[in-house]
């Protein structure tokens, strides 16, 4: 059977998600505790990469197992996992389920802070600065929906077969005096989301104006982007799919 399993972390001790030689993961963590409890090795395939430091209120990875209770699964795994991974749910799924392959779309949040606050040092980046204009980057952001090459704000050297991406969402918001950026696309290219959000605080501080940043994703090339944003303010927070491959 073929399940779809639903679950977060905080990234701050783990280097990203996926599997990596002489460095500690997420996946590493989560086949290792779930191969034990199963009694075989189990294999996990994500909805997606998130880089060292990055976290997710809501991952997705499928899996293939014959398991008999559901709920007493998901409560065994959870006293078995750290406190920085929690599974939230275990859903059947039809057997050519993908996660990765079949999401249709995903949203990212990144949170600025501008007070400093030692309870959200590694859950958004602290901005010990004069205030962004967030209505200028909100006009930025709204112009990233009206193009689809992102080779601009894409990690270089990569596997990338293509740098298309159709951004659908992209909104800062301003909470409790903090800002929230929350964008979602059918596809992120590896560290999109932290260079989109470091041009558009470029934007925000007036050191590249709307025109600029036209020019800038136009322009199709890394070097021209700001720096990333770090890691610790992003958080994946919703992995869409097609109703149909539910059970």
């Amino acid at each position: 059977m073929r399940y779809f399993l639903g679950f977060s972390y905080q990234g701050t001790s783990y280097h990203g998600w996926q599997i990596q030689p002489n460095a500690i993961t997420v996946q590493e963590v989560l086949e290792d505790r779930m191969s034990k409890l199963l009694g075989n090795e189990t294999k996990l395939v994500g909805a997606g990469r998130t880089d060292a430091g990055v976290h997710a209120k809501s991952m997705v990875a499928h899996f293939d197992a014959e398991i008999e209770d559901i709920d007493k699964f998901i409560y065994r795994l959870n006293s078995f996992l750290p406190q920085d991974i929690a599974v939230h749910s275990l859903q059947k799924m039809k057997p050519e389920a993908h996660a990765r392959f079949d999401a249709t779309e995903r949203t990212y949040h990144y949170y600025i802070n501008y007070q400093k606050d030692p309870f959200k040092t590694d859950l958004s980046w602290h901005w010990n600065y004069e205030a962004l204009d967030i209505n200028k980057m909100n006009q930025a952001a709204d112009l990233l929906l009206k193009y689809d090459d992102f080779t601009s704000f894409a990690r270089l050297h990569t596997d990338n077969k293509t740098n298309i991406c159709d951004v659908r969402y992209a909104v800062w918001s301003e909470e409790s005096g903090n800002l929230k950026f929350e964008i979602t696309a059918d596809r992120f290219l590896r560290n999109m989301v932290r260079s989109v959000v470091g041009t558009l605080v470029e934007v925000g501080k007036g050191k590249t104006s709307l025109a600029e940043f036209i020019d800038i994703i136009e322009k199709k090339d890394r070097k021209f982007a700001a720096a990333s944003a770090p890691a610790h303010g992003l958080f994946l927070t919703h992995v869409a799919y097609p109703k149909d491959l539910y059970l």
